[in-house]
């Protein structure tokens, strides 16, 4: 059990690196917190499964994970329709 738990955090700790790595695409942000919205669900469901406790909490998790990974991908859609690319770098937080 306790090296699971240390092989999600690590995944998660690869997730965080990933994630503060990647400043050219908006897609690969958005995929590298997925993978940490992941890493966290299966280190949740591992914790709720070994105390013995009803699972309902990461079922709950889990929807609103999907609605967060909806909600980037359609922002993202709007950013590539109005500006023609996913870069970071044409983001600018004054023309919205």
């Amino acid at each position: 059990m306790l090296s699971v738990n240390f092989s999600l955090i690590v995944f998660m700790g690869c997730g965080v690196v990933v994630f503060c790595s990647t400043r050219k695409h908006i897609l690969l942000s958005l995929l590298s917190l997925e993978f940490m919205v992941l890493s966290v669900y299966l280190l949740m469901f591992m914790v709720l499964l070994g105390f013995g406790y009803e699972l309902y909490f990461s079922l709950i998790f889990l929807v609103f994970s999907v609605c967060e990974g909806a909600l980037g991908l359609s922002i993202l859609v709007s950013l590539v329709r109005s500006q023609g690319n996913d870069y970071l770098s044409s983001l600018s937080v004054l023309s919205w």
